[in-house]
């Protein structure tokens, strides 16, 4: 995948796995997301936004580093949990870096011991999430992503609280995944982020192209 300044060993995992030309929502957001800037990034449905996110991290992070997680990615279900894990998995084959997801059915004890050992990017749902670090204490001041996938769905669902009690406790790139711009999306993003960049992938032209 050809991607301007992208981790030699990411590339290398892509490529084994049939990744090999970058689609738009990747070519158009990859320098943001690599900067560290905030944004907000809106696209349908099979557009490649997981894969996305998933690539940026690895990118970012590259390795496993000290105790606290350095990406905190919030999802809607412990079912996208699962499928975030497994592309963690084979996307980053060639890093070392910690991954661990956490759900509302979870055992916290058994979570909290788990990333006291140290884990690098940490995946779960709005309230798991809200508990632990409530809970646990974790050093929020090693956060270098605050990820929201879905998020015009966790915010319908009035999960916006939650979020933000651990974006706002320290400053961080925050990244919102979304299928629709909504007046909610845009306060929540005034609330929590600096100047952050929107970009939006036309649906129209989207089927244009694969029609073609």
């Amino acid at each position: 995948m050809q991607l301007k300044k992208i981790n030699p060993n990411l590339q290398q995992a892509l490529i084994e796995n049939g990744l090999v030309e970058a689609n738009e929502i990747q070519q158009e957001t990859f320098s943001t997301i690599k900067s560290g800037a905030d944004c907000v990034i809106v696209a349908p449905a099979g557009s490649g936004k997981t894969t996305t996110l998933v690539i940026n991290v690895i990118q970012r992070l590259e390795k496993e580093f000290q105790e606290s997680p350095r990406a905190l990615i919030f999802v809607q279900t412990k079912e996208k949990m699962h499928e975030m894990r497994e592309l963690f998995a084979k996307y980053g084959n060639y890093t070392d870096l910690r991954v661990y997801g956490v759900h509302d059915k979870g055992d916290i004890d058994f979570d909290k011991n788990h990333i006291s050992l140290g884990i690098d990017v940490l995946i779960g749902t709005p309230n798991r999430l809200s508990d632990l670090f409530a809970s646990a204490g974790y050093d929020v001041n090693q956060l270098k992503m605050f990820i929201v996938e879905d998020t015009d769905e966790l915010l319908r669902l009035r999960f916006d609280t939650k979020i933000a009690r651990i974006a706002e406790a320290k400053k961080t790139q925050c990244i919102f995944f979304t299928e629709n711009v909504t007046e909610r999306i845009e306060s929540f993003a005034d609330r929590i982020m600096i100047e952050p960049l929107w970009f939006e992938m036309d649906e129209e032209e989207d089927e244009e192209e694969e029609t073609e």
